[in-house]
């Protein structure tokens, strides 16, 4: 029974690969486009982290003062 699993999970990660690394239309991969689309996305949850970061440091505050 072992075995059939690692067979059935290799396979799955065999497809998975070919299917990110396949050429569509354009000729560009789909992980091509998330490399190249990666820094952005950094850089927005960079962005997200010290809002969050400035919003619960806000309400500490709040919290305190109330205190």
């Amino acid at each position: 029974m072992s075995i059939l699993k690692f067979i059935i999970v290799g396979a799955a990660v065999g497809y998975g690969i070919n299917y990110i690394t396949k050429k569509n239309a354009d000729g560009r991969s789909i992980i091509e486009d998330l490399a190249d689309n990666a820094p952005d996305w950094f850089e927005k949850a960079k962005h997200l982290a010290q809002d969050a970061l400035g919003k619960v440091s806000q309400t500490a505050e709040e919290v305190r003062a109330n205190f």
